[in-house]
């Protein structure tokens, strides 16, 4: 029976840095009180912090323990292992919520849309990210490491964190969170050279310094850069802060004398991936480039290149993905809205009372920290549309996990992934780090089932 409440009642779909950032300024408000209950399609919360944040950067992936005091208020609660459009629908959201937060990411990758892309071994940088950070969607990636060079489309910070773990030392990775199947992996990889390919000049890249300053200090690995591609740069006081630190580390990176390492990742600009090419056997032989123009609105000049590599890793930005029910922007790929207030993508009409943080509204655009502020301002929309909205009756709070569990769903509380995270930390122990992912959903219900 719906029962009328003096608080708000809102759900949040997605447990990544967004998510949260939205449940820390909802939990917050002082005009009322508000019970957050946040979902996750995975046994695990923390979204791209565990499944896409490279495993050398343990500074980043603390940034947890702040979400975990969030977790920690008596009026939140996390559903784990329920996934929107599977387990429940946008309906029944609607019913026993007052208002719906999508904050879903982009969990799909963006198409160079070229001839060969689907070939055998060419395979998007977010599948190779997910399998080397053990998300249980990628586990069993056929990830062939038996080849000496590898390409890297794209040049933001994605690129390079794909090019650091494929040429650093396994026993400095040994020492992170990596994927235990992805240590093993790369402990007997052949990769010896790897191309990072940028179509637009270098003051144009979307790495940032500190990581692209990390790829000239990886032990045994030279890094090069053709000091040409250098030369056509805007006037330096013509750049921002970011460009600027980013075109120095870039020339002191071409002045260096050539290295005697048998390891390399080489930076290359204006150039553009035409097309994967196939060897007799159907898998990635080269992949063929056209050079563009160094001019601003950088053209194609027509004159391609041939550049010998085993493997095509494509890391040119992500999508989100489509969900039942969800107005979905097919030419953003984002979920429709307007400034973070969910809308038809046809009328734009607005959805009352659904909203969206995070790179499900922007697009991948963006540090961690960045989302603080992007969901605290959503959550202003939310609290300017929803005032008197708590007193709409619902169902009762524990009903919809009732629903669940009468359908056999196991729903995973933030006390259960605290014994998982146990379980991780104990057997990171045994091989001297961090922690050692559990890969699969299956492994994690069972413990869950256990104890």
């Amino acid at each position: 029976m719906p029962v009328a409440e003096e608080f708000m009642r809102v759900a949040i779909i997605g447990s990544g840095p967004a998510g949260f950032y939205a449940a820390e300024a909802l939990l917050k408000r002082s005009d009322t009180v508000v019970h957050v209950d946040m979902f996750d399609r995975l046994p695990t919360p923390f979204g791209l912090v565990r499944g896409g944040v490279a495993p050398d950067h343990p500074r980043v992936k603390s940034i947890t323990r702040a979400y975990e005091q969030t977790a920690a208020r008596p009026t939140f609660r996390f559903l784990g292992n329920v996934c929107l459009g599977r387990d429940l629908s946008v309906d029944q959201l609607r019913r026993h919520y007052h208002q719906i937060v999508y904050a879903v990411g982009n969990e799909a990758s963006r198409r160079l849309g070229i001839p060969g892309e689907g070939i055998t071994r060419c395979t998007p940088a977010a599948v190779f990210v997910g399998w080397y950070n053990g998300h249980p969607d990628y586990r069993d990636a056929k990830i062939d490491l038996s080849v000496s060079r590898v390409a890297v489309v794209g040049n933001g910070n994605v690129a390079v964190d794909v090019a650091r773990v494929l040429l650093k030392a396994p026993d400095e990775l040994g020492k992170t969170d990596i994927a235990g199947h992805a240590l093993a992996a790369l402990g007997n990889s052949r990769v010896r050279e790897v191309f990072i390919l940028g179509r637009r000049g270098p003051e144009q890249a979307t790495f940032t310094p500190k990581e692209v300053a990390e790829l000239g200090e990886i032990d045994g690995v030279d890094l090069v850069v053709d000091p040409s591609e250098l030369a056509d740069c805007p006037a330096f006081e013509s750049l921002d802060n970011r460009q600027q630190q980013n075109l120095e580390i870039l020339r002191s990176f071409a002045a260096r004398p050539a290295g005697t390492n048998t390891k390399k990742v080489h930076l290359r600009f204006f150039v553009s991936a035409r097309e994967v090419v196939a060897d007799a056997a159907g898998t990635v032989a080269a992949i063929a480039l056209e050079q563009e123009s160094h001019a601003a609105a950088a053209d194609g000049t027509g004159k391609i290149e041939r550049l010998d590599v085993g493997m095509v890793l494509p890391a040119i930005g992500y999508a989100a993905k489509r969900i039942e029910g969800v107005p979905f922007d097919e030419t953003a790929l984002i979920v429709a809205n307007e400034d973070g207030r969910v809308v038809d993508p046809r009328s734009r009409t607005v959805i009352a009372n659904e909203y969206v943080v995070g790179w499900a509204r922007t697009g991948p655009r963006g540090l961690i920290g960045a989302h603080k502020g992007a969901s605290a301002h959503v959550v202003e929309h939310m609290t300017a549309d929803g005032a008197g909205l708590e007193t709409r009756a619902l169902p009762e709070p524990d009903a919809l996990m009732s629903l669940l569990r009468q359908r056999g769903q196991q729903i995973v509380s933030f006390d259960d992934w605290k014994q998982l995270d146990d379980v991780e930390q104990a057997r990171g122990e045994r091989r001297g780090a961090p922690r050692d992912k559990i890969v699969d959903v299956g492994a994690m219900l069972g413990i869950l089932g256990s104890t």
